[in-house]
């Protein structure tokens, strides 16, 4: 068996894993205990997303009621969060390590 199909079929066993690591990042991050580079990267992936949209919802609670437009931005942002959630679901099926666009490299949690 030469070193990439080795490769392949480690991922083919993460790919279950690697996306339930965007949805519930800690699942994966606790079940699994020899994580590939390739889990590690997603569980890393998901936990930056998790960490963003958190923030982005705080924030914009903080925004001043009367703007009046405050449900159509935390819905702008909860539409983008999703996207970017599709995005990592679909790099995983791909087999690909590509961060998510605009936030994929703001932390490195997971080597």
């Amino acid at each position: 068996m030469n070193p990439e199909s080795s490769n392949n079929h480690e991922i083919d066993h993460d790919k279950l894993w690697s996306i339930l690591a965007y949805i519930l990042f800690l699942i994966p991050l606790l079940a699994v205990k020899n994580r590939s580079s390739f889990l590690n990267f997603h569980i890393n992936q998901g936990i930056i997303l998790l960490a963003v949209a958190v923030v982005g919802n705080f924030g914009l609670d903080f925004l001043p009621w009367w703007l009046g437009v405050l449900s159509l931005f935390k819905g702008l942002w909860n539409i983008a969060m999703i996207a970017l959630l599709i995005v990592g679901i679909k790099n995983v099926l791909n087999k690909q390590l590509k961060p998510l666009p605009v936030i994929g490299n703001l932390f490195t949690f997971l080597k």
